[in-house]
């Protein structure tokens, strides 16, 4: 994409004229005033293109300087701000960092020769900017996947409960109209993260519902706090580590950890996290029914009782046979992004993948290695 500057003044001889000087080093678009300047500054963010520097007047009618780079700071924060004002009193300046956030700050008139290096500076700074956040967000990603592919090669039936955790987030997320809730999407993903350390035969006893020693059920208990642990490693996850530890903190007090927040002093994704959670348990394969609601309200208590009715006018549905089409295919036919509604398991009956398993590119890898040493139970049930 094209590094643009915008250049913002109510005088359109001073925009020719920075036109002329300016064309042949960076590529300019012009704005009358800071009304059109946040238009094109909300067509250029529209485009996917944002500016990368945007240098406005200070005293212009109906919208100053100022104003307008607060504006344009709200909608493109990464855009790098510059002030130009014959107006270059001590307040005007203070004004412009503090509310506009400006990166430098010229006084009229600005021979080309200054004005030059300092727009150089600001595209500078946006590469700058625009590389760091993407290196995190790439690093960040990566991290996540990776430990949702650990929790799914360990544990398939928990990795296959967190990806109906996270359809209900992105369900919630878009009928009640939320902000996007990144944060707990990931937390639901990871929720299962902390049975990374619990033997594989001590989970199916739990499943089983076969009875615990008391140093068993600790480790169960404990949990939440071994996956904030881990997840607290990675930069920037320091709040999905919050909601991973507080999953089973109940809203009147009681839970794990003891001592921990209760009511509204619970972080409000940790509460959302409880409820679905718990709703797991009475779900069974299929979405939600009126008699798994019914089984939280027995103990509503520990619920955040408007977000639980709010969770139950949304997520209180009967699955639609004739919506989906289901086949019987072997393995390897599977693909990523595959959803399978029945369990794959080797012949000798070890489970590998859980029923209700939206695939991933590591899962088929899995399969297709497995496939060179073993035999699979097969057709398996898949929707399409």
């Amino acid at each position: 994409m094209s590094e643009r500057i915008l250049l913002i003044d109510d005088d359109p001889n001073l925009l020719s004229g920075l036109q002329r000087q300016l064309r042949k080093q960076f590529i300019l678009v012009t704005a009358e005033g800071g009304a059109a300047a946040l238009e094109e500054v909300k067509k250029a963010n529209a485009e996917g293109d944002p500016f990368a520097v945007a240098l406005s007047d200070m005293r212009m009618p109906g919208m100053d300087g100022i104003e307008t780079l607060s504006k344009i700071r709200q909608s493109s924060p990464d855009t790098v701000r510059m002030m130009l004002t014959g107006n270059a009193d001590q307040q005007t300046a203070i004004d412009a960092i503090n509310l506009g956030n400006i990166f430098r700050f010229f006084t009229k008139p600005c021979p080309a020769e200054t004005l030059a290096p300092g727009l150089q500076a600001g595209l500078d700074q946006y590469r700058l900017v625009t590389a760091e956040r993407e290196l995190l967000e790439k690093t960040l990603a990566g991290s996540v996947k990776l430990l949702v592919d650990v929790v799914s090669m360990n544990d398939p039936v928990a990795s296959a409960q967190s990806n109906r955790l996270r359809d209900w987030v992105r369900r919630l997320t878009k009928e009640l109209n939320l902000p996007v809730r990144w944060q707990l999407e990931v937390a639901a993903a990871l929720v299962p993260l902390g049975l990374v350390a619990i033997p594989p035969e001590l989970l199916s006893k739990k499943r089983d519902g076969e009875t615990l020693s008391a140093d068993e059920e600790s480790l169960f208990e404990r949990a939440p706090e071994a996956g904030r642990n881990l997840i607290m490693n990675i930069p920037r996850l320091g709040p999905v580590a919050e909601i991973v530890y507080l999953q089973d903190r109940n809203y009147d007090g009681t839970g794990f950890p003891s001592g921990g927040p209760s009511g509204g002093m619970i972080p409000l994704d940790a509460r959302i996290l409880k409820i679905l959670k718990d709703l797991l348990q009475y779900s069974g394969a299929g979405a939600p029914t009126p008699a798994a609601f019914y089984e939280l309200e027995k103990n509503e208590k520990r619920y955040d009782p408007l977000l639980l009715k709010k969770i139950k006018d949304v997520l209180c549905t009967r699955d639609d046979p004739c919506s989906v089409t289901v086949v019987e295919v072997p393995v390897a036919a599977l693909r990523a992004g595959t959803l399978v509604l029945s369990d794959i398991r080797l012949s000798n009956g070890h489970l590998i993948l859980a029923a209700n398993t939206r695939l991933s590119e590591p899962q088929v890898e899995r399969l297709r290695a497995l496939r060179r040493i073993s035999t699979f139970v097969e057709p398996v049930k898949a929707q399409v």
